[in-house]
């Protein structure tokens, strides 16, 4: 499957509906899916939507941890204890349930961001605030990139 990827601005409509980037149901509907898991992300205050076939293969990775580990078990109970089975309508938008847009603090202006096997889900306000190059450790992100290999 290609992988997510771009930067996509909508809003979410009165009903809690977003409508998905035509590039990212293009993927979805190329693994003949049209369905997405919409859950929270671990640490951030936005959401993560997985294919279907990418959430199963995390559930598997995390069913083979050990399940009294705390970090374990607070990842279960933030991400895959708020995860939503979701279906893309013929117009091409996926619901929101409320839960989830409360705990990502959707209001309205959304920012998609395709990242390879998901997609984030972020108030257009709390991205610029996390995403801005001038609020970060510049020098250890450098030095973390060269560790890693980027």
């Amino acid at each position: 499957m290609p992988g997510f990827s771009g930067k996509h601005y909508k809003s979410l409509d009165s009903k809690g509906r977003l409508l998905v980037p035509a590039p990212f149901r293009e993927i979805l509907s190329s693994n003949h899916s049209s369905k997405l898991i919409i859950t929270n992300e671990v640490f951030d205050t936005c959401l993560s939507a997985y294919p279907v076939d990418v959430w199963q293969m995390l559930l598997d990775k995390i069913n083979q941890m050990p399940q009294t580990s705390d970090a374990v078990k607070y990842y279960m109970r933030r991400v895959i204890g708020s995860a939503v089975e979701c279906e893309i309508d013929k117009q091409g938008r996926v619901p929101v349930v409320p839960a989830l847009r409360v705990d990502a603090v959707l209001n309205g202006e959304v920012v998609l961001l395709g990242l390879g096997n998901r997609i984030e889900i972020w108030d257009k306000g709390e991205l610029e605030g996390v995403a801005d190059p001038s609020k970060i450790d510049k020098e250890a992100f450098k030095e973390e990139f060269l560790h890693l290999g980027l």
